[in-house]
């Protein structure tokens, strides 16, 4: 009895809510991850809300009772139409769904390329079914059409499952289930009307592919919860490993400290003041190394990652001139950096020079969208001036990353290093980003804040550079503003002094 009851609900899924509950949930998964792109700016979001919603649509026609009959009333007959083209066509979102979220361009631009290209074809073959049934009204257009349309959609369908089987990626799993347990729910549907059964089958037909239909969605909405919990914990080990890196820095601080101590007892008890001062300066000079060394791990690891990662997308795609062009101010880059570990300062020309090098290497993320430009006063001899190396790029960093990444275009950058009287020299850092009130508030809405130590560190290696100096350096920050008092981007002015 309780079969047969559940046979008759399965028979009649338009009349009994099977078919509203399915528009249920594709329009509540559609808008869902509509919404979860632009928190995330992923296009595979966009391109899953927009698969879900061709469903949607293209279902919306089944129902024959309840409010839905009633709102598309007016909409009816397009619908019809339409309907069969709706349900077609989701399946070439469901390609471009594929090829972002397992990122199949970075492991083989061949694949991407062809599954593109056959997309491109399978639309132009859906416009031109439509357009050829409305010049001359010939339904065998639409259904012969049709039937080639899904014939070419299920070759490429099981085409792709090459590069998908083979590539290192666990997100394939739920693409691949998911895709085939729909695959065969709609060749069972496919099958049932071929064989021509009766009424109560072909009711039946709706419901195992409605069955399949969630089954898909489920596990691709798994995929992309899955693929965002791989980001935050690919973050949390970076994060890891830098926080263990500073405690590192911390532990061997601590260390150097306690070595003082002990040279400080020992130089008490043989009452030498001369020796004193000797390990003292020692220890100083350790410790500036040290805050040294923890400025350039913040740097070196996540600045050479994205780097070769942008080197590497120009090799993908084949530009080899621009990849040998990056390649070689990279190379170069990372020469001076190496080189300045062994140095506690630098000529000014030499950090100009390293700094250019990174500003280029850091654009090329930004597709050269930074214009950016080095003004020198030709009164300055910036050969004899000296500093402590890579002082300027957490500054350079600062304006980039949190004024310039957060604006649309017109990206400026401008350092003017100029003369402020004999005893100082004045470096201006000028961006026209978003300001600093504005990135601090976007910084406080996202889940993982960063926290900017390169600055602080900068400051304590000033205070020990120029320790013995007559005169004193200052670091001031100004935000600019436009003539209608809105944030137009800011100004570091560092005060280097001379002697």
């Amino acid at each position: 009895m309780k079969s047969s009851s559940i046979l008759n609900i399965l028979s009649q899924p338009n009349e009994n809510g099977i078919t509203l509950f399915v528009l249920g949930v594709m329009f509540i998964l559609s808008l869902y991850h509509f919404l979860l792109y632009f928190q995330h700016k992923d296009k595979a979001y966009l391109y899953y809300s927009s698969y879900t919603l061709l469903i949607f649509i293209g279902l919306l026609n089944r129902p024959t009772n309840g409010f839905i009959v009633t709102l598309i009333e007016p909409f009816k007959e397009v619908l019809d139409h339409l309907s069969l083209s709706f349900i077609l066509n989701y399946n070439l979102i469901y390609f471009l769904f594929f090829l972002t979220i397992l990122d199949l361009k970075t492991y083989s631009i061949k694949w991407n390329r062809f599954v593109l290209r056959n997309v491109y074809v399978l639309f132009s073959l859906s416009i031109l079914i439509e357009i050829g049934y409305q010049f001359t009204d010939n339904i065998e257009i639409i259904t012969k059409g049709h039937f080639i349309f899904m014939i070419a959609t299920y070759l490429l369908g099981f085409l792709i499952l090459i590069p998908m089987v083979i590539m290192n990626n666990p997100l394939k799993y739920y693409i691949i289930i998911g895709s085939l347990f729909l695959v065969i729910t709609s060749l069972f549907v496919t099958i049932i009307k071929r064989l021509d059964l009766n009424h109560g089958d072909i009711e039946i037909r709706y419901s195992v592919f409605y069955f399949g239909l969630i089954f898909e969605n489920i596990l691709f909405s798994l995929a992309l919860g899955a693929k965002q919990k791989n980001i935050l914990h690919e973050k949390n080990v970076s994060q890891e490993k830098l926080i263990k890196q500073l405690r590192e820095n911390e532990r061997l601080k601590l260390e150097s400290h306690r070595r003082l101590e002990q040279n400080i007892e020992l130089l008490s008890l043989q009452a030498k003041e001369e020796k004193f001062e000797t390990v003292k300066a020692q220890y100083e000079k350790e410790l500036t190394e040290l805050k040294m060394s923890s400025l350039r791990n913040q740097m070196n690891p996540h600045f050479i990652f994205n780097s070769l990662n942008s080197i590497k997308l120009y090799i993908i795609d084949n530009q080899k001139e621009n990849a040998v062009y990056y390649l070689n101010k990279f190379s170069k880059l990372i020469r001076k950096i190496l080189a300045s570990t062994q140095k506690k300062e630098i000529s000014l020309i030499d950090e100009i020079e390293t700094m250019n090098l990174y500003l280029s290497i850091e654009n090329i993320r930004f597709n050269n969208e930074i214009d950016y430009n080095v003004t020198i006063d030709e009164t300055i001899n910036v050969n004899t001036i000296k500093v402590p190396c890579l002082v300027l790029q957490p500054f350079l960093e600062n304006a980039i990353w949190h004024g310039l990444s957060l604006k649309k275009n017109n990206k400026k950058l401008t350092i003017i290093i100029g003369s402020q009287d004999s005893k100082h020299i004045k470096i201006r850092i000028i961006d026209n980003g978003i300001g600093r009130k504005r990135s601090s508030e976007i910084n406080e809405q996202k889940m993982l804040r960063k926290k900017s130590v390169g600055i602080n560190i900068s400051r304590e290696r000033f205070e020990n550079f120029f320790m013995d100096f007559e005169n004193s350096y200052s670091i001031i920050y100004k935000d600019l503003y436009d003539e209608n008092s809105k944030p137009k981007g800011t100004e570091i002015i560092l005060m280097i002094p001379l002697k």
